[in-house]
């Protein structure tokens, strides 16, 4: 057989083991697997002493929302980290269906809106403009419970009536016919924060219906833990939806002892017949968006709100006290993104008090106005030791979190965090290589077959014959993440070679140029 990349001489990820056996890959598929030693092709790798697992899949990423997956396609920052799939539309926010053009402002907190024009409003024709425009990496989507409720309320943060209800369950299962993945909530959103159980469950169930997946940003992550996880369990266990709660973590060093009874609930309602499982990034700082540090009662009204309330000096005073009660470090607490100042960018809340004079609650303040609330930090708040002990529970994956960029593309009003280039091999550096929390073979599990399970993916997340060709060529003894939070930029070591649906998008750890992602839709 004429073979167009053959890989051979490499240790092959199997199910749970490793096999000597070689690779041919014929246009985007794995062809044949054997001993192929006598044969030659377009183009042949020697894998001698290194390691092929199939290309990780990403579910929890916001390339999309962040429109990067349109502004910077090539998604080089993923690819780096042997990442071939992204799963987007998550945390309560996707860029389809939009019953408006304008429902696309839902994005304004972490893309410019102004700068966007968007020609769809059902997600089948997103993805008919989205195939228009080749990019880096496979793409697949969930529908944000938020662009859905923005879709009916538009700017309003209120309770649904029983007809608005009846209409988003109609665009929740037009979307999910169309291609889309299942659905996303993130009750922490100002839009989000009305909805009811009922409701929930309401959307949850067709969920269910459609076997899909649904994705959840807990309402809080930190002292008040328990009875956000308790919610979503109810939820998901009343609604039959399997439900994965995204970037799972306890923040804030006074809530880390509250772990063991997190992972407990979670754990029971599994052993009950709940379908709940975790994702989550493998580092102790956060990236989240500054105003979410904000009291409840200022989020709650949305965004309008939200600045009106920073120009009046009373409710000031009142979000100045709350934020001291928080006891936040503001040394450790760092700019990671603004929309207008980049002079802020890569500097700590503490270091902006002391060069104005002003207290850290009044920069807080400031940057949210001068900036229209999109502001995002970075905050040392997970506990690395709670990381650990995650990564060893069967039922806990992997995500970045993260966004994906072009390596070279300037923006100097945003300091990535280093999960967007570096989540994956940082995972294998501190749980497989400097720890022994998970073997090598597990954890690859954990980064492509599990993830390919939870979607329902028929032809990817393996190596077999007939799959898409979509695999990591890895040198273990070189594995090493080394972006961080000052030097996120930097690429990884140890992923050698990369291929999207059978194309090298990385050829001996450079990035080549190819451009081999499709839409991958719900069969």
């Amino acid at each position: 057989m004429s073979y167009s990349v053959l890989i051979k001489g490499g240790n092959v990820l199997r199910g749970r083991k490793f096999e000597r056996i070689d690779i041919g890959i014929k246009k985007d598929k794995i062809a044949d697997l054997g001993d192929f030693s006598g044969e030659n092709a377009d183009l042949v790798v020697d894998a001698t002493g290194k390691y092929i697992s199939p290309g990780f899949i990403d579910l929890t990423n916001h390339s999309d929302t962040h429109w990067t997956l349109f502004s910077q396609p090539k998604q080089e920052s993923l690819l780096r980290q042997g990442i071939t799939t992204i799963l987007g539309g998550n945390c309560g926010a996707s860029i389809a269906p939009l019953v408006r053009a304008s429902d696309i402002e839902g994005i304004h907190k972490w893309a410019d809106v102004t700068q966007i024009n968007t020609n769809w409003r059902t997600v089948e024709e997103f993805f008919e403009e989205l195939s228009k425009h080749p990019i880096g990496v496979n793409f697949a989507t969930l529908v944000g419970h938020g662009t859905l409720r923005r879709g009916i309320l538009g700017d309003d943060a209120r309770n649904l009536t029983r007809k608005e209800i009846e209409e988003i369950k109609f665009m929740l299962k037009d979307s999910l016919e169309e291609g889309a993945f299942g659905l996303s909530t993130s009750l922490a959103a100002a839009h989000a924060k009305f909805a009811t159980d009922a409701e929930l469950k309401e959307l949850f169930a067709i969920v269910a219906e459609y076997n899909g997946l649904a994705k959840h940003h807990l309402k809080d992550e930190g002292r008040n833990i328990l009875p956000a996880i308790a919610e979503i369990i109810g939820i998901s266990r009343e609604s039959g939806a399997r439900t994965q709660i995204s970037h799972f973590k306890i923040l804030g060093k006074s809530s880390w002892n509250i772990f063991p009874e997190a992972i407990n609930l979670i754990e029971t309602a599994r052993q009950e017949g709940a379908k709940v499982t975790l994702d989550f990034f493998p580092y102790t700082k956060t990236g989240s968006l500054l105003y979410m540090l904000l009291p409840p009662w200022i989020i709650e009204g949305g965004r309008a709100k939200i600045l009106g309330s920073l120009k009046d000096p009373k409710m000031r005073r009142e979000t100045s006290d709350y934020l001291k009660s928080l006891t936040l470090h503001y040394d450790k607490v760092i700019v990671a993104s603004t929309f207008k100042d980049a002079t802020s960018v890569g500097k700590t809340i503490q270091e902006l008090a002391m060069s104005s004079g002003l207290d850290p609650e009044e920069i807080i303040m400031e940057l949210l106005e001068i900036n229209e609330l999109q502001v995002s930090i970075f905050n040392e708040a997970i506990s690395e030791d709670n990381l650990h002990k995650l990564i060893a529970k069967e039922y806990v994956l992997v995500s970045s979190d993260g966004v994906g960029y072009d390596l070279k593309a300037k923006m100097p009003f945003d300091l990535p965090h280093p999960r967007s280039f570096g989540a994956f091999p940082r995972a294998l550096q501190i749980f497989t290589k400097e720890s022994d929390d998970i073997k090598f073979e597990d954890i690859l599990h954990k980064f492509t077959q599990e993830p390919a399970y939870s979607l329902g993916f028929k032809d990817r997340g393996r190596i077999e014959k007939g799959f898409f060709a979509d695999l990591a060529i890895l040198d273990l003894e070189k594995v090493k993440s080394t972006p961080d939070y000052t030097a996120s930029r930097q690429e990884v070591e140890g992923i050698d070679w990369v291929f999207v649906n059978g194309k090298a998008a990385v050829k001996n750890g450079v990035m080549s140029g190819e451009l081999g992602g499709r839409i991958i839709k719900r069969a």
